[in-house]
């Protein structure tokens, strides 16, 4: 199955992304999950792509962050 051309996340050219999945349980209560994402976000530089609550309860979180590559410029 294929996503119409405009709910596709726009990613630029040319940039790089490093995902992170995390997986909390459903005995973790909504603010709780929202300080560790705000603290992962703040101090580590992920934002957030994609969150799926299964039928369980469970919480599915991918974060991700923009790889910057070191240029050699000598």
């Amino acid at each position: 199955m294929t996503t119409p051309r405009d709910q596709r996340p726009r990613l630029s050219r040319g940039v790089e992304w490093e995902f992170d999945k995390v997986t909390f349980s459903r005995d973790y209560p909504r603010n709780v999950v929202t300080k560790v994402l705000v603290e992962r976000a703040e101090h580590g530089g992920w934002e957030l792509d994609r969150v799926r609550i299964t039928a369980d309860g469970t919480r599915r979180v991918i974060l991700r962050r923009r790889i910057i590559r070191a240029v050699r410029t000598a």
